[in-house]
Order: structure tokens, then sequence, then C-alpha cells
């Protein structure tokens, strides 16, 4: 239970200070930026301002619109863990309550503005909190998630120069061993009601810190966070976004993909070490002034997942294909999704039969989103669209995308090659600033007049694109370009397939053919595996183009996957041509 008591104090502290900005010295009328301002500079149809604080001028200026009543009286925060606890914050307590842990990191940790600190907490309030403490002081926070391995964590903290990690009690054992090789590492914070030797407490000092806090003034092109993301070689690259990049950058993604309103509830499942996080459960959500719901749930389960729909009055749901892949599994006409109206998905390609499948148990569609940790949403179905499965969707404002060849050269509709953004006279706000202490890698992202994003699509007739793959992922067999989603979309819609991996395997005749590492169900385990290989064989020819289907097939307990849970086809292509 103290952790119940600790969230309910949290929960009705009263605040009786307002907000601490809400002027922009460098504009004529001295009058606060709207959000008609943040679209209209997000459309590129005004300049970027001189100062911009995600914090001050937007955060606050919901807690205005509170303390007025021009906002509904919706949580900016409402936050279970099903198990009876519960925390619903209103902006005005967020900033009152975000101000005291900006004075914990300034004060007893000792951070200033622009220095660096770990933040790897789970899905608990503390993660909101100290995001936008950090960006109140202009402390920049590199989140990660939980399920980092101490190798991780150290080259994190070495290669970002972190000063300060903040951890929950999960992580803080893996830190320790590590800490010592961390030079510049000199503060660490535990997130936890229990103490631990050699870690501040963050309830502690959290408990007597002052709510008095003056927002420090940041430049919209300040440094405010750094993801690291990794590539298809060598180690995670750190991609810097500024102050404005994700703080105004995402306006238009909230309105046309999100589709938020103020009264809107959005569940977004993305772990928190992820810009999914970012994008879904902080700056598009807050900048349309919406409710974040958040379940903790630290293991994914279909019947809570469930219950939790029915149960809150959720109206946009965002997860990734992989969720929806389990819950079409499910009798879904069984449940009632009383408030559900949006439903989005992301992360990796959705494949068509579990859109139908969604469609017709719910009566919902899904609207898949394409994006990158470095520019944010790229392409994606937006309502009142129709809606082509298979399709990521339309190119999303503010950007121009195309399919380009390796001349940078744009490619007409049916051609297939790289996904790209057409760059203007100046580098956009809302990308990346750069991939830090990497000056190579980050001039590699662009080919003449465009950025390239290094996957591989199509654009048809009506300006939808396809995803095909990453450029490295490509099989090119006889002649045929093969991307590997369209085979293992093929794979799961026969019912002995859980999931796949579809990788190139060495061959005399082909130099390259097309293999698929598949994960059986339960009740087809006990199958002949020739016989069963030459029906998904069948299956693929008849679902796809014959010369995709493929040549050899392997079946497998599970998947090699990454720590957010995609699967590593890396490692699979490698282990075929005896690189590893």
């Amino acid at each position: 239970m103290k952790i119940f008591f600790r969230y309910q104090t949290f929960r009705f502290i009263w605040l009786t200070k307002p907000p601490g900005r809400h002027f922009h010295k460098d504009r004529q009328l001295w009058m606060p930026l709207t959000l008609a301002d943040f679209e209209a500079i997000n459309r590129c149809n005004r300049p970027l301002p001189k100062n911009f604080n995600f914090a001050a001028d937007v955060l606050d200026q919901w807690a205005q619109k509170e303390k007025t009543g021009e906002r509904p009286a919706n949580p900016a925060l409402w936050w279970v863990n099903g198990k009876g606890d519960e925390v619903k914050w209103s902006f005005r307590e967020l900033g009152s309550l975000s101000r005291k842990a900006a004075n914990v990191l300034t004060k007893p940790c000792g951070l200033q503005r622009g220095d660096h600190v770990a933040v790897i907490l789970p899905r608990i309030p503390e993660w909101w909190l100290v995001n936008v403490a950090c960006i109140r002081t202009g402390i920049v926070f590199i989140p990660g998630t939980i399920q980092l391995t101490a190798k991780d964590i150290l080259y994190r903290l070495r290669a970002s120069k972190a000063k300060c990690i903040v951890a929950s009690e999960e992580v803080a054992p893996v830190v320790e061993p590590i800490a010592l090789e961390c030079p510049d590492l000199k503060t660490k914070l535990l997130v936890s009601p229990q103490s631990r030797t050699g870690w501040l407490s963050f309830q502690e000092l959290f408990q007597f810190a002052s709510e008095e806090h003056s927002c420090v003034e940041t430049g919209s092109q300040e440094p405010m966070t750094i993801y690291f993301t990794s590539g298809t070689t060598g180690s995670p690259k750190m991609a810097q976004h500024s102050q404005s990049s994700l703080g105004i950058g995402l306006t238009l993604c909230g309105r046309y993909w999100l589709d938020l309103k103020s009264s809107d509830i959005i569940w977004n499942m993305s772990d928190t070490g992820w810009v999914k996080a970012a994008i879904g459960s902080v700056f598009s959500s807050w900048l349309r002034g919406a409710c974040v719901f958040v379940h903790q749930m630290a293991q994914f389960d279909t019947d809570i997942f469930l219950d939790t729909l029915t149960t809150y009055p959720i109206t946009t749901l965002c997860s990734p294909p992989t969720v929806y892949r389990m819950l079409v599994r499910k009798d879904l006409k069984r449940y009632k999704f009383k408030s559900l109206r949006h439903c989005l998905t992301g992360g990796e390609p959705l494949n068509p039969e579990v859109l139908e499948q969604w469609r017709t148990q719910t009566g919902l569609e899904l609207y898949e989103g394409y994006g990158q940790t470095e520019v944010g949403i790229i392409c994606a179905n937006q309502k009142g669209q129709e809606i082509k499965p298979g399709s990521m969707g339309k190119g999303m404002l503010p950007y121009d995308v195309q399919i380009i060849d390796e001349n940078g050269n744009v490619l007409p509709p049916g051609k297939e090659g790289e996904i790209a953004l057409r760059l203007k006279s100046t580098r956009p706000f809302c990308f990346f600033s750069e991939y830090v202490d990497n000056p190579q890698k980050t001039a590699a992202t662009i080919r003449g007049d465009f950025y390239v994003t290094g996957d591989r699509g199509v654009m048809d007739s009506d300006g939808y694109f396809w995803f095909v793959g990453r450029a490295d992922d490509v099989i090119i067999s006889s002649g045929y370009r093969i991307g590997p989603f369209e085979v293992e979309s093929a794979l799961i819609e026969h019912p002995a397939v859980v999931e796949s991996a579809v990788v190139s395997s060495p061959d005399q005749i082909r130099r390259e053919v097309v293999k698929a590492f598949v994960v059986l169900a339960a009740p087809f385990k006990s199958y002949n595996p020739e016989k069963l290989t030459l029906e998904l064989q069948d299956h693929v020819k008849k679902s796809t183009a014959p010369y995709k289907y493929p040549r050899k097939v392997e079946f497998v307990e599970e998947l090699p996957k990454t720590i957010t849970g995609k699967i590593k086809r890396n490692v699979l292509r490698d282990q075929e041509w005896g690189r590893r």
C-alpha cells in the first residue's frame, strides 16, 4: 500500500501558484503562443520563435485554460496499475508537481541546464514528472527501456556523458556494477518506495521540495532529448531532438493522425524508452490538450488489456501491430468498447489480414502510421481518407515524401526505391538536430535534396505509400526484388503460423533465395514437417506472387528479437550467410 498512499499524496496537492511564464518577449504584442500558432509553425507558414519551452508554452497554457474553464475537466494524466491504485492529475497539478521535481533535479542532484540525464523508468507517473521537470530546467533527458542490460546501460551512460541516472528499483541492481566505469556519472536517483545505499531517494527529496520554480527560457533549437536508435551496423546512434522538433513539430500529427481533441482520452501502449511514447503519450497528446491514459501493465496480457478497454472511457487507442495480432485471435464481439472511436498502429508494418479481422470484429478501422525516431511521423492513414489494406497511407504534413533512386532522382508511381523527404532551403526544424558525436552518420542521411530514411517502398498513383523493407533486408533472387514483409504477411494468414521472419539464404543457382523461419502454433507442432513445409509454400504462392514463396523453411521455437520486440532479421540473415 505504500505506492497507493504515495500516489494519493501526489493527487491531492492543491495548486496555489499560477504558471510561471505566459509571454514571449520576442513577440511584438507579448501574446502567448496558441494551438493555431503551433500548427502554422509546423506547416512552415510562419517562422519558428526564437524561444520555446513545452512546459511553459504548452502545459502551463492548458493549466490556465483549466483555471478559466476553457478546458473540460478531463485529467491531463490518468494512471492505473490494475491493483486498485490510480492517479489523476490535471494540468495544474502536473505543473505544480513537475516544479517540485525540477527542484529535486537542480538542487540535491546538482544538475544544470544542458546536463544529460538518463531516465530508465517503467510506465509510472514519475516518468512523466521527470521528463517535464527536465524540460522546465533545460536538462537533456535520455529515455531508456527497463529491459536494457548492464552492457546497454554502460554504453549509453558513457556515450552520452550522462551526469545522472534516474532509475526504478528493477534497474538499480543492473546499474550498480557498471556505475564506477562511467566517469561522468555523479548522481544516481532512485524512484522507489524503498531506499538503497548509494542512491538518492526521489520520493524523500520530492516530499520536501518547493513548488516554487521559474521555468528556463530555452531556445527553440536548444537540445531537449536524446534517443538511442539502432542501425544495421555499429553501436546505437544518439539522435538528438531540440525543444521545438518534438514540442512543436508533432502538432499536426496530433490533429490529423491521432485526431485528438481536448475531450479525448488516449491510451498509447509504447514502452517509455522509445520515441513513440514521446509522440503519443506526451507531445502530440498534450499539444491537443487531451488526457494521456496509462496502464502500468509490466507484461502484456490480452485479458487485462480488453478489460481495461471496456472499463475506462478510452476514446483513442495506439498499439503496435503485434498487439492487434494477438487481440484478433480473441472473440472481440463479446466486448463492448463504449467510448473507443479511433484506433492507430505503427512501429512495424500492419498485415492486411489483421486490419480486416479487427474491422470485422469491432467495426473500427485501424489507422497505420509510419515514422522514424529522427523525423517523427512520415506517412499515415488519416481520418476521412480511404484506407488501402497494406498501405502506410499518404505523406504527412509538413513533409514532401517521395520515392527516390540511388542517385537522388524521384521515381514514378509503381517504382520501388528509397523512402525520402524532400528538403527545402533549410533543414526542417522538426528533424532531429544530429547524431551526437557522429557527423559522418548525420551527413549520410542526406542524398542531394533529400533526407533518406533507409527504408524501401513504393508509391502508387493515388499517393499511397507501401513499405517493402529496410534497404538491406530486400532479397534479390533471380533478378526479382522481394520484400520480406510481403512473404511474412502471407505466412501469418495460415493458421499454423504464429509468427515468422523472412531473410535471404545463399543458393548456388539463384545466388540467394527466400528462407522463412517459422514459429508454429501448438496444434501444428506434431505435424509432419515436410508436408507442412509444402503446405506453407503452396499457401504463399496463392497469397502473393509465386516467385516470392520461401524455397527454404525452418521451424523454430522462437525468433531473435530486440528489447522492443522487433524481430532481428539481420541475426538470421548473418547466420544463413555464415557471417556469425
